[in-house]
Order: C-alpha cells, then structure tokens, then sequence
C-alpha cells in the first residue's frame, strides 16, 4: 500500500490558520481517492515572508525531510507545490 504523508503551511500575514486545516483536507481527500494509507503530516505556521523562502527555517519541513529518509512515507501531499517550496 502506498504510505502518504501530508504537508501544509500559511503565511500569518496572508491566511488564516484555518487555512492548514482546509489544506489537510484537500490533501485527504486526494488520498481516499488513490487508496493511499495517510502515515503523517507536516505543518509549518506563522512563518514571515523572509523566512518563508527558506526551508532550513521551517521546523514542520525539517522533519518531514528526515521522515522522508528513514523511509516513513513514499509519496508526499500538499494543496500546491508552492506550499513546499518557492522555487
């Protein structure tokens, strides 16, 4: 079975905290569609636009990035690319 992890994050000047939430869901539903076992998720909050582009600055990246090593998932989520990175 594929093992789905789920990442989301929001600008605190942009959206609101809801706005995890409502990714979260996205994300679930994507996954009840292809049968995808969900194993974790990930979230970075309140993060400002200067750190924003940075994912050593993001602690919720930071350990989805070591989960993905060790093997723990092998297919990532998110509502859009740009929630992981800018570039």
């Amino acid at each position: 079975m594929t093992r789905a992890a789920l990442y989301a994050r929001y600008l605190s000047d942009n959206q609101s905290e809801a706005s995890i939430e409502d990714q979260f869901r996205l994300c679930r539903e994507h996954a009840r569609r292809e049968w995808w076992q969900i194993v974790g998720s990930y979230e970075d909050t309140r993060m400002r636009r200067c750190g924003d582009q940075s994912t050593i600055l993001r602690p919720g990246i930071q350990r989805l990035m070591r989960d993905a090593q060790h093997g723990e998932f092998n297919v990532l989520l998110a509502e859009a690319l740009d929630r992981i990175s800018r570039d």
